[in-house]
């Protein structure tokens, strides 16, 4: 799986979990700048990408997951080698 291919699977799970199909999801997006993405919906948030890429994170990975970017590059990085 490439680059692209989990950015748009990241970007799908962000628009359902925040319930909303016009969201702008890109790289740069982080937690600042969403309203919703408090840390009740990060743990909703990352449960759904675990399920989604059949992945598991680490407590220290959760806390380290703050924008798209970074989840998408643990999971080309790390998770789904």
């Amino acid at each position: 799986m490439n680059k692209n291919e989990v950015f748009c699977i990241v970007q799908n799970t962000f628009k359902n979990i925040f319930n909303d199909n016009d969201m702008v999801v890109n790289y740069r997006t982080n937690s600042d700048e969403l309203e919703n993405w408090d840390s009740l919906n990060h743990i909703k948030l990352m449960s759904a990408i675990e399920k989604e890429f059949n992945v598991k994170f680490a407590l220290g990975e959760l806390i380290e997951l703050k924008n798209v970017e970074a989840i998408v590059n643990l999971m080309i990085n790390e998770k789904l080698k």
